[in-house]
């Protein structure tokens, strides 16, 4: 069996994941913060030039 890891930190995901939707795909994160800091890298990639 393959042991799901967190989309930002790769940390093992356990029964508290939380699932998020990034650019049109569901993704497990293990905790809020890795949701906003994974939702922020994405904004940031797609919106060039706001630096």
């Amino acid at each position: 069996m393959t042991e799901r890891t967190c989309a930002a930190c790769d940390c093992p995901l356990d029964e508290h994941s939380i699932k998020i939707k990034i650019g049109g795909k569901t993704v497990e994160v293990c905790c809020d913060e890795c949701a906003v800091k994974l939702r922020e890298a994405h904004d940031s990639a797609i919106s060039p030039g706001q630096a």
